[in-house]
């Protein structure tokens, strides 16, 4: 708890500074002037500082979500009250945080009403893991306007920062609402792939390669094969954890994003039958779930994605992809989610993708970085925003170098801004179940 002058005092001491100077110049008798000011100055300081409600009777608190998912925003409000004696007209609050979350605004100014004072704010979640509330402030101003009194209260509050689990299942339910088809075949399966289910009568509008002539001599009648979606596909998200992945993308690192899309690729290809991995890497593999079904296979890949951390750490290819190929038994459709730094990276990259393509189907999902596509379209004002744009164009040509050698290679691409990175991997895993493709 602290108690110090306003800028208000701090000005009147210095008119009195001036004043003494002025009146000692007209005449050497008139010196005391000075003084006199600043012992009125401090008595009227000492005077507001008595005036001025109590820092001990005020009452100060926040109230925060017990816990945010990464990425979200929450209101919040921190709040003083003085329940005995004098109230001030307005309070100023100011919150401090760690990195993990952010206040909008960090500090601001509320009047008093009925002896409480309220500032609200939003709380945004930028990064997963303990979200810490430090310190809380709060400082008023006594009648005079002469003496600040502020108190800090040490919070250590504690609100966990977790993967946004009911967005994943929300943007799940709603794409299955935009896309009928996507949701007819989750309930009976029917029409999209190529295992044969049962015989029915033919009718207009069928396919006419599904008839099969043989039945259809045999029982007089003309009938058609019905097929549904092939189950039981085996499908890892290959997740990069390293450092390029721990980097901020439209607010969130694309870590966050990229465990999201794993997330609502898992909810999906659980619903649909299909068995569901989760592996992560950077200088060594740390995460590994094999592949899982059943109706518990979400929350256990939800509690395993939840717990990979960001790393400092630079990615290693070699030894990631070549655990991940042995580790699999059957072909599966793997994942990948990385980020590309330079070319000596890529390359050991796509030697270690080649290997996997002789048996598996490889999709790569890349994040577009729009803050760099808008450094390197700016239109150049000085020096420094020509070596931005020279600099942000090297970095996306390097990248789209590598997007097309991957597509030579046969490798299916997603690429989509880091926001809408979900939606696009799932409409990619189901046009690949439609084509056949797993």
């Amino acid at each position: 708890m602290r108690i110090y002058p306003t800028a208000r005092a701090i000005f009147l001491m210095v008119l009195g500074a001036v004043l003494a100077l002025a009146a000692a110049l007209v005449s050497a008798r008139l010196w005391l002037v000075g003084p006199a000011w600043i012992a009125l100055v401090a008595a009227l300081l000492f005077i507001d500082a008595l005036l001025a409600p109590g820092r001990r009777r005020m009452q100060l608190s926040l109230t925060a979500p017990g816990a945010m998912a990464s990425g979200a925003t929450r209101p919040a409000l921190l709040q003083a009250s003085f329940p005995r004696g004098v109230a001030p007209g307005s309070v100023e609050f100011a919150v401090d945080l760690d990195d993990r979350l952010v206040a909008e605004p960090a500090h601001g100014r509320a009047p008093v009403h009925d002896r409480q004072a309220g500032l609200p704010l939003s709380l945004t979640a930028v990064r997963r893991g303990e979200g810490r509330v430090h310190r809380v402030s709060a400082r008023w101003r006594g009648r005079l306007g002469l003496m600040w009194k502020q108190r800090d209260d040490a919070l250590d509050q504690v609100i966990p920062v977790t993967l946004d689990i009911a967005g994943v299942k929300e943007e799940a339910l709603r794409l299955f609402s935009r896309d009928p088809s996507v949701g007819h075949r989750l309930q009976i399966d029917l029409g999209g792939g190529s295992d044969f289910h049962a015989l029915t009568d033919f009718r207009p509008g069928m396919n006419r390669r599904a008839i099969d002539w043989k039945q259809s001599a045999r029982h007089g009648a003309l009938l058609a094969k019905e097929f549904h979606v092939e189950r039981n596909h085996h499908i890892v998200a290959a997740i990069d954890t390293g450092r390029l992945m721990s980097q901020s993308l439209l607010g969130r690192p694309r870590l966050d994003h990229a465990l999201n899309a794993t997330l609502l690729l898992a909810y999906v290809g659980l619903k649909v039958g299909d068995k569901v991995g989760l592996f992560g890497f950077d200088a060594r593999p740390n995460v590994s779930s094999g592949v899982t079904s059943g109706p518990s296979a979400f929350g256990a890949l939800q509690r395993l994605a939840s717990k990979i951390d960001y790393s400092t750490e630079e990615t290693n290819y070699t030894l990631g992809l070549t655990q991940l190929s042995g580790q699999l038994s059957r072909r599966s459709l793997i994942v990948v989610f990385t980020d590309i730094a330079d070319s000596t990276s890529a390359e050991l990259m796509l030697e270690n993708v080649g290997r996997l393509l002789r048996q598996h189907l490889v999709l790569f999902v890349m994040m577009r970085d729009e803050e760099l596509e808008a450094i390197e379209r700016k239109a150049p004002t000085s020096a420094d925003d020509v070596s931005r744009a020279v600099v942000a164009a090297s970095l996306l040509r390097e990248r789209e170098v590598v997007v097309t050698r991957l597509r030579r290679m046969g490798v299916e691409i997603v690429e989509a801004p880091a926001d809408q990175v979900g939606p696009a991997l799932l409409a990619s895993y189901l046009d690949l179940k439609r084509r056949d493709l797993l």
